[in-house]
């Protein structure tokens, strides 16, 4: 699920509290609805380190949420993000690192790499306080772990994910492309819908 930003939100990471700044926000809304619940978000940023959109990709229970690379990364592809920060929440109220947050993190790091979405940091964030794994060291320790090296049929399937993913893009693309062009010729939505399979809200945002 895509997190709406405001447009001052929308701003060049400098560091891991300029992330925070943000999640923190974000959690203290979603906490309103779903306090007990951890959930898991992957930020995407451009080239020059400017957030592109924040995701929403998982809820879980009090303690666990469950993320594949699939999940992680396709937005990054779609949106053509050419880096990540990931970031969940600790309904506990502790902010400290698990073993599991570092594994799990280490194997996103190697899918990454693949794929050549740099994955910067990740965040274990509350209401309150935050830590970040960059600025702990951990992602440079995971960098030289020697695990989750991708190969073989794993390596074919994130690879053949990556291409399926950058077709839809360009699919969607230029059907949007197509819309334009209906639109400025004066169709309505509803026919321009039809004919390129685009959603109203997508063909309203044109």
């Amino acid at each position: 699920m895509n997190v709406r930003l405001t447009k001052e939100q929308k701003i060049k990471v400098l560091n891991s509290a300029d992330i925070y700044a943000i999640m923190q926000q974000v959690l203290l809304r979603e906490n309103k609805i779903r306090r007990n619940q951890e959930h898991f978000w992957v930020v995407g940023l451009n080239h020059n380190n400017k957030i592109l959109f924040v995701e929403l990709i998982g809820l879980g229970a009090s303690n666990r949420v469950n993320a594949d690379p699939p999940d992680v990364f396709r937005m990054a592809i779609y949106k053509l993000a050419s880096k990540l920060i990931l970031v969940h929440n600790h309904p506990s109220g502790s902010h400290e690192v698990t073993d599991a947050d570092i594994t799990f993190t280490d194997h996103m790091l190697k899918v990454g790499k693949l794929i050549k979405v740099e994955v910067l940091d990740h965040l274990v964030i509350t209401e309150t306080n935050y830590t970040s794994f960059a600025d702990q060291g951990v992602m440079d320790e995971l960098q030289k772990s020697g695990l989750f090296e991708i190969m073989g049929p794993e390596k074919q399937e994130l690879e053949q994910f990556k291409i399926d993913t950058e077709k839809k893009r360009a699919e969607k693309e230029k059907a949007i492309s197509i819309a334009k062009k209906m639109k400025s010729d004066g169709l309505d939505d509803e026919t321009i819908k039809k004919y390129t399979g685009l959603s109203l809200k997508v063909i309203g945002g044109i």
